[in-house]
This record gives C-alpha cells, sequence and structure tokens, in this order.
C-alpha cells in the first residue's frame, strides 16, 4: 500500500477506501490479539493463563469509547472498559492530565464495572506529543484479599468484604513504576508472587501495545489510522441501524429470575421489554428487582456492556466497537440490581448478567426467532477450595465451570460449553489438578440435562472433585439452582444446577441450593457439581425419531427421559 511520509509533524491523509479500511481494520485488532497473547503467555494464575479471562483494547482519547478490542478478549469488557477508560480520564484531568510512560491501575467495579477481581491497567498513548488514544488491559487477579479466599464471597453485604478496593492510581508515572502502590496491592493479596506475575504480565502487554501502534502510525500516519478508527465506529452504527430496521416494529416482554442473593432465599426477577421503532432499538429493564444486600448487583456499566453482549449474539457480524450502542436506548432504573452504587457488593455479576442475556434473547426470540438461541446454562459455578500445602505455603483453586448451549435454530446446542459472556475456557482438569492437591473423580457430560426441542439443548457436566490435603474449605456461588434455563421457539427447559458436598455424615445440599460460605473438607471428602444444560429450540414432536435414538445410544438421554419429552415412537427407529 505504500509508506505515508509525514512532514513537518502533519501526516498526509489517505482516501480512507474499503480495502485501505479492513487492513487498517485488521492490523489494529491484531494489536489488541497480541496484547491478549503476550497477557495469555506470561500470567501467572490459570484463570488468565489457560482460562484467558482477560481483555485488551484501544480507546478514544476523549471519551474512552471502544475502538478496537481483539477476538480473543472477554466480549463483556468491550463496553464496561470505556467506562474504567473514562474514569481514569476524568481522574488524569482533575491532576493536571496524562503523560507518556504512566500507567493507571483500579480495580473499583463502580467506576470500570464487573467485580474486584478484574483489575484494570490503563495507558495513554501519545503521538508527537498529542495523546492518540488509551491503551488497556484488564484480567481475573486469582485473588485480592477480601474474606473468601478467590474473592466471590456469597455472604458479602459491601464491597469490602469481597477484596481490597482501589480507586484509579497511577502504578507507573512517567515511566517510572511506583512500588509503593504496588507493594499495597501485593500486601493484601493471599498470592502475591501470583499477582506480581500477573501485573508485570499486564503492563508487558501495554509496553507491546505502544511498539505496534508506533510502528502501524509510523507506516501509514496518525491522521490516515485516526480517520479509519472514526469511519470503523460510523459502519458499526450503520450496519446495526439496517439490522434492526430489517425487523418488525413492536414492543416484547420477558421475565426470568435470580435464585436469591445469598443472604435473603427469595427469587429476583430480570424484566425486560425489547422494543423496535425503525432502525431504533429500546431495552427496559423497568420491573426488576431493587438493589439486594447480597453479591449480585450490577453497576450501571456492567448492565450496560452486558447488552452489548446479547446484541453482538443477536447480530454476530456486527464489529466490537462503541458505534454499535449508537442506536440503542437502555433503561435501566435507578436503586434496581443492575445499577448499584458503592459500596454495595457486586462479586457475583457473572450470574446477573447471564440472566439478563436470557431475558433478552427470550424477549427477541418473540420479534425474529430465527435470530435468536434458547438459554445456555446461565452460572459460572464460580467454586473456590483454599487451604495450606504442608509446608504451610497458601493454595486457592479458583474456577469456573461449564453447562450445556441453548438449542440453535439450526443446530443442537453446543454440550459442555463456556459461558456466552466470554471467551474464557474451561480451566483444563490436567493444569487444576497439577496446580492443587485435589483430584478430578468424574468430569464427564450429565445425562438428561438438555432442554427438548427440533433442537434440543447441549448437555451440561459432572464434576466430582475430592480433596487431597488434610483439610480445606470451599465456597460455591452458583445460580440457576431453582429456575431451569428456558428453551424459546416452544422448546423445553433443561435441567437446574445441583451442588452438594461430603461430610463425616454424608452429602448435603447448600441451604441456599445455589451459594455458600465456608464448607470445611477433610482430606478424601468431595464437592459434586451437576451444571446445566441448555434449553431447547422449538417444539419437541418436530424433532426427528432418528436424532432421539442416536441421543439415547449414546447416553445423552435415558430411555423413560426420552419417552417422557418425546414420546415413544423413537423406539420403532433405535438400534
Amino acid at each position: 500500500m505504500g509508506q505515508i511520509r509525514r512532514e513537518a509533524g502533519h501526516d498526509a491523509v489517505r482516501p480512507i477506501d474499503p480495502i485501505l479500511l479492513a487492513i487498517l481494520a485488521g492490523r489494529m485488532e491484531q494489536i489488541a490479539d497480541e496484547m491478549d497473547a503476550t497477557l495469555f503467555r506470561s500470567a501467572f494464575n490459570p484463570i488468565i493463563a489457560e482460562a484467558h479471562d482477560a481483555s485488551h483494547g484501544l480507546y478514544h482519547p476523549d471519551t474512552g469509547e471502544t475502538l478496537v478490542q481483539g477476538k480473543n478478549g472477554l466480549p463483556i469488557f468491550v463496553g464496561v472498559m470505556a467506562f474504567a477508560v473514562k474514569a481514569v480520564i476524568d481522574k488524569a484531568a482533575a491532576e493536571g492530565g496524562p503523560q507518556d510512560g504512566d500507567v493507571w491501575i483500579f480495580n473499583d467495579a463502580h467506576l470500570g464495572g464487573t467485580h474486584l477481581s478484574d483489575m484494570r491497567l490503563v495507558r495513554p498513548y501519545f503521538r508527537d506529543g498529542e495523546l492518540f488514544c488509551w491503551l488497556a488491559s484488564v484480567g481475573h487477579w486469582h485473588d485480592l484479599g477480601g474474606a473468601v479466599p478467590g474473592n466471590y464471597n456469597p455472604s458479602a453485604t459491601e464491597a469490602y468484604q469481597e477484596a481490597v478496593v482501589i480507586p484509579p492510581v497511577r502504578l507507573v508515572r512517567g515511566g517510572d513504576l511506583q512500588s509503593d502502590i504496588l507493594d499495597i496491592i501485593l500486601r493484601n493479596t493471599r498470592l502475591p508472587q501470583s499477582a506480581e506475575g500477573d501485573v508485570n504480565g499486564q503492563l508487558s502487554a501495554l509496553d507491546l501495545g505502544v511498539r505496534r501502534l508506533d510502528a502501524l502510525l509510523d507506516e501509514y500516519g496518525a491522521a490516515t489510522v485516526r480517520a479509519a478508527l472514526a469511519a470503523l465506529t460510523d459502519r458499526a452504527e450503520t450496519l446495526l441501524r439496517n439490522e434492526v430496521a430489517a425487523l418488525p416494529d413492536g414492543r416484547w416482554e420477558a421475565v426470568d429470575y435470580l435464585d436469591n442473593d445469598g443472604i435473603v432465599d427469595e427469587p429476583l426477577p430480570i424484566r425486560v421489554a425489547l422494543e423496535v421503532s425503525g432502525d431504533r432499538l429500546t431495552l427496559d429493564f423497568s420491573g426488576t428487582a431493587g438493589g439486594v444486600s447480597g453479591p449480585i448487583n450490577i453497576a450501571r456499566p456492567t448492565a450496560i456492556a452486558c447488552v452489548y453482549v446479547a446484541i453482538k449474539h443477536i447480530f454476530p457480524t456486527l464489529p466490537a466497537n462503541a458505534g454499535v450502542m449508537r442506536p440503542i436506548d437502555i433503561r435501566i432504573p435507578d436503586g434496581s440490581l443492575l445499577a448499584a452504587e458503592f459500596p454495595t457488593p457486586t462479586g457475583g455479576y457473572t450470574e446477573t448478567i447471564l440472566r439478563m442475556i436470557d431475558v433478552i434473547f427470550a424477549a427477541a426470540a418473540q420479534a425474529a426467532p430465527d435470530r435468536v438461541v434458547a438459554n445456555a446454562y446461565g452460572t459460572i459455578n464460580a467454586l473456590s477450595i483454599a487451604g495450606r500445602r504442608r509446608d504451610g505455603s497458601r493454595w486457592v483453586m479458583f474456577s469456573f465451570y461449564g453447562g450445556g448451549h441453548g438449542g440453535t435454530p439450526e443446530n443442537d446446542g453446543l454440550n459442555h460449553g463456556s459461558a456466552p459472556i466470554s471467551m474464557a475456557t474451561i480451566p483444563p482438569v490436567e493444569i487444576l489438578e497439577a496446580a492443587y492437591p485435589v483430584a478430578f473423580r468424574q468430569w464427564a457430560l450429565r445425562p438428561d440435562s438438555a432442554g427438548a426441542g427440533l433442537h434440543r439443548g447441549g448437555l451440561g457436566a459432572v464434576y466430582e472433585i475430592e480433596l487431597l490435603e488434610e483439610k480445606a474449605e470451599a465456597f460455591f456461588f452458583g445460580e440457576r439452582g431453582k429456575f431451569p434455563p428456558r428453551g424459546v421457539a416452544g422448546g423445553g427447559d433443561a435441567a437446574v444446577n445441583r451442588f452438594r458436598f461430603q461430610q463425616d455424615d454424608g452429602w448435603h445440599t447448600p441451604p441456599m441450593i445455589s451459594k455458600m460460605l465456608g464448607i470445611r473438607l477433610k482430606r478424601g471428602q468431595r464437592v459434586r457439581l451437576e451444571s446445566p444444560g441448555g434449553g431447547g429450540y422449538g417444539p419437541p414432536s418436530a424433532r426427528p425419531a432418528s436424532a432421539i435414538a442416536r441421543d439415547v445410544e449414546l447416553g445423552y438421554l435415558s430411555p423413560s427421559v426420552a419417552d417422557a419429552c418425546y414420546g415413544t415412537a423413537w423406539r420403532e427407529v433405535a438400534p
């Protein structure tokens, strides 16, 4: 394409034709991808290194809006990191503005969204003395203090009980690491070596982003790249407007429930009304439960970002930038579960946004059933097991677990997939067993867990974990223990979540069904998790008998459940 020369500090702006736009879009996405890969390869904790619970991107110099995000980062971070960057922009402005080489660090979920486990690093990128954009890195750290190892505290009633709360502060000032800031952070974690490795990995990812941007702007010039970023954002808006305009005008409503908040055992509704008017889309969450004492509240930035994730699922060809949000009106009632104010706890945000996605899908299925899938399993099932090794050193095994995805207009749902809020993967059993004193006695698909339908849901999973050390404590934070993942377009519901744990007198179930604090385990005792499947798509009566017979043959369905869900005609074609 040729190199653009910069003369007298000014860029020659090249016309942004479709070919050049595609090239620059790919190059900038590659920068974010490489930043992701740098952190994945250098992080110490397996939640980042193996599960890829992290993200990187480029953000607008003035507004903090998302310009570019890589393909491997968590989609939920696309929206929330825009709020995180804006929080840093405001903090920097109050302190005289950013300097080249500065890096801010913070985890305050009410400013940057998600929860306190997600550590954010934000760095300004300057070109010829002018702020061109911001680079940001976010990763799920293994432990940041608080009452519960791993920070998923199901009984928290304020943020301070979840983790140490860090507002935006300069970790690096003009290129110089502020070691006192890092010392404070490392003193407040049970796993300082892991945290130090993660922060160095994030700093390295930001350094790489700077080098890659330098090379890109050397080749094309800042003005041309800036124009391409503006064009990509405008095109994202146009694409969504076209997609929405193709839908029928109307208003559709849906409601689903969270089991409880971990403090009071009462169901909590999440409601949405989806309205299409021309090329604009409105999502109104009026009627959703008010704020609660327990840690399933979410901050408004998280709720807005969750809408983006759902829209990206419904319209999968949309690019990942802020232009997508321009044609969307989001109405979130003040004081609701979806608009938490500090210091309300938000540690279980994953459970709430998964239910938001479920109700958006359920409403959208009434307007355009060919565009949505049935509900996925709807919980990350955050399970922490922690203790001390024989040498006295601490260990904290935090992980999330998979389940079934919903049936689609074209196919059965995915068996044992990851939560649809992210590109994060389930850590491999080999990694978990090598890193921690546990043994997985079962890691298998869960029969009879999928919702029936023309296209059934995917199967959930069964995990049974045995403690190999003398003693430990377990902490469980899940959902879908009372309200199953739902089918759409006539499809059936999936199985609910089940969690049990062994004690001296046998197996027990948590009083709150899906949440429990401080389960004391002895050597040889086990915990058992049976995750939900996905909901079914389309009427079960339309499923071919041969497909039902195959599910029975594979062990996905027991004969009795097949009869109950589909009738007995499948037996005529069974081998």
